[in-house]
């Protein structure tokens, strides 16, 4: 079976961590988003996968390549021009046309049994699977009513709660039948979301909806992205994380990854990842939850608290930083944004200027 990642969107709401880095590429507990992804699908045995790219698709070209580095074979088609999420899907139809697929959106995180999903779309004779997962809050998302066998009778588009008639909303991740193609205009922009789906139920024909009830959010906001990185640590989301080891200090999750270094007199308060030959000095303290990247460097007496640093970042002596992440483009408060460094404190931080790999908070 072959799969699809949609990557090309450029992430406007994530700016400005996608300023210069590619919405798949963002770090999630030191990997790619779309890392994460392309092995959940090896995990289900699918290993020949195609994404589409428009925004600084060389940064992903060179970090994947042809993707043996992963076990698996990744092609690449660029879409000069951007045309809706099944617009991208009608573009590397080639691709994708001889037989059942998967797709997913590119700036997923889950656990989600891919298989299970499969089979149940393959069990009920569906031209389309949604997977579908319970949410709090419907009035962020559209939703999809079913009937009584599972499949699809119609959709609400982020319904008030009183007036809602389901609580299942989509997680993005497809599988299709080649045959969807025939209902996919040959040219212009088209969704799957509000297009092809509500076309296909509207004709009647079989949409499945499948309820999982395993690890889903995406990374589309600066929040959403924050928290995804905290919920691995809490091992709230199965990931893999080849190159870590993982052991119990004081009664919180610690990841160390090959070469790093923590100095005698850290203080480790939470929940703590640390990247490939990054350095934490003597005194400093880390607490609730800690995601440090590859190559950073942590002095003396600075204090981490529910914190993400990218790699190559050096936070110099006695900086506090609270609820924030520090990426290549600067600090980026998650409740303040988009203000740059609000919460960060110390002789360390002078200015809100962008910072660039290797440069100090």
């Amino acid at each position: 079976m072959k799969a699809m990642v949609l990557a090309a969107g450029v992430g406007s709401r994530l700016d400005p961590l996608t300023s210069d880095v590619p919405k798949p590429l963002v770090p999630v507990a030191n990997f790619p988003v779309m890392q994460h992804l392309l092995q959940l699908l090896q995990r289900h045995n699918i290993e020949n996968v195609v994404a589409n790219l428009h925004y600084l698709p060389e940064k992903l070209i060179e970090y994947f390549g042809d993707g043996s580095r992963l076990g698996m074979n990744l092609n690449f088609r660029m879409e000069e021009k951007l045309s809706g999420d099944a617009g991208g899907v009608r573009f590397c139809s080639d691709f994708l046309k001889d037989g059942t697929f998967v797709v997913l959106m590119g700036d997923l995180l889950t656990d989600i049994d891919i298989s299970y999903v499969v089979a149940q779309h393959k069990a009920k004779g569906a031209l389309a699977s949604i997977a579908l997962k319970k949410v709090d809050d419907v009035s962020r998302f559209g939703v999809a009513v079913l009937d009584q066998d599972g499949f699809i009778k119609g959709f609400q588009e982020k319904p008030k709660k009183e007036e809602a008639l389901s609580n299942l909303a989509s997680t993005g991740i497809y599988v299709l039948e080649p045959a969807v193609f025939d209902h996919i205009p040959r040219e212009g922009d088209y969704g799957f979301g509000r297009q092809l789906f509500p076309k296909l139920v509207q004709n009647n024909l079989p949409v499945l909806g499948v309820e999982v009830g395993t690890y889903w959010s995406d990374v589309g906001t600066i929040e959403q992205y924050w928290n995804s990185n905290l919920e691995v640590l809490n091992r709230k989301l199965k990931v893999d994380l080849p190159g870590y080891g993982s052991t119990i200090v004081n009664g919180h999750n610690l990841y160390l990854a090959d070469g790093a270094r923590l100095d005698n007199g850290v203080v480790v308060e939470g929940n703590v990842m640390v990247g490939r030959g990054a350095r934490i000095a003597s005194g400093v303290r880390l607490i609730g939850n800690v995601v440090i990247g590859d190559g950073a460097v942590v002095e003396a007496g600075c204090e981490l608290k529910d914190t993400v640093l990218w790699s190559d970042v050096k936070v110099s002596r006695d900086t506090k930083l609270n609820d924030s992440v520090v990426a290549s483009c600067g600090v980026v408060n998650v409740f303040d944004h988009p203000k740059s460094a609000k919460r960060a404190t110390g002789p360390a931080v002078k200015t809100q200027a962008p910072l660039h790999a290797g440069a100090c908070v």
